[in-house]
């Protein structure tokens, strides 16, 4: 069935911090172990993982808003020390340590099984076409551990939305870069104070910036204009629409305890992670 707008965002904010457990300093270290040079080493075999060998070309290109060049740094190098398979395993193991040393005691609630449960049903029960990481991670065979299967669900959650997301990017005529542009001023900051950009060569983020400025998105402060502010909101409506299909399966009781479980699971590891 159909849910409102509002309860597919909710579920955005509640699956984000389980999902992005995978970017915390336990699976760092077990990247690390099995020859990973560095943090963005593992981020990008473990991301990268469910696309199979793939080339720079193409996970660029999947996952949209890197800079030119950045995916390059680190493939197809990885895949010289692990295989897409072992980043999988690797990934999965220590994600579920992360989320479970994020979350104590809830790791083994009744209410952390269930919610596991449910949102794995609504986790594999979206349609693939469009949804390339979506798909590759389908193809995964779901964890049997509850802990680890929550996180797994939350993760598939996570990449049909950012599939959906960089649709809606396409569709708006926004590249990678000036996404994060948009979302930098969104969050009340300059462009070149954004953690993903702001490494990037002034002269290479001023034409970013020029370019969005040009179109009548920026003004000559470099702040939003009505029209960009107006492009961001639609961009984020058009993607909290494309990110409820996987919740169609689930009737609004389901929705709403899953909504209830999740709660203080995401809080803990949002906590944990600040």
């Amino acid at each position: 069935m159909a849910h409102s707008q509002a309860k597919i965002h909710r579920m955005f904010e509640l699956i984000e911090p389980i999902a992005t457990v995978t970017f915390s300093e336990i699976p760092n270290e077990e990247f690390l172990a099995v020859g990973m040079r560095n943090y963005w080493d593992g981020y990008f075999a473990g991301r990268a993982a469910p696309l199979g060998m793939a080339s720079a070309e193409v996970v660029h290109a999947v996952f949209y808003n890197f800079a030119d060049g950045e995916v390059a740094r680190h493939i197809p190098w990885v895949w010289g020390k692990v295989t897409p398979e072992e980043a999988i395993a690797v990934r999965e193991r220590g994600s579920a340590a992360a989320l479970r040393a994020a979350i104590g005691s809830l790791a083994d609630s009744a209410e952390l099984t269930r919610a596991a449960d449910v949102a794995t049903r609504a986790a594999v029960s979206a349609p693939v076409e469009g949804r390339v990481l979506y798909a590759g991670l389908r193809a995964i065979a779901i964890p049997e551990d509850p802990l680890a299967r929550l996180w797994h669900a939350a993760t598939l959650l996570r990449e049909h939305r950012g599939d959906g997301h960089n649709i809606a990017l396409v569709a708006h005529g926004i590249g990678g870069t000036e996404s994060h542009v948009l979302m930098a001023l969104a969050l009340g900051m300059r462009a070149e104070e954004f953690g993903r950009i702001h490494h990037l060569p002034k002269a290479q983020l001023a034409a970013v910036v020029d370019g969005l400025r040009d179109r009548g998105l920026v003004d000559a402060d470099g702040g939003f204009t009505d029209a960009g502010r107006e492009t961001k909101a639609r961009i984020e409506a058009l993607t909290d629409e494309l990110a409820a299909p996987p919740y169609n399966t689930l009737s609004a009781e389901e929705l709403d305890q899953l909504i209830t479980d999740l709660e203080p699971i995401a809080a803990a590891a949002q906590e944990a992670d600040s």
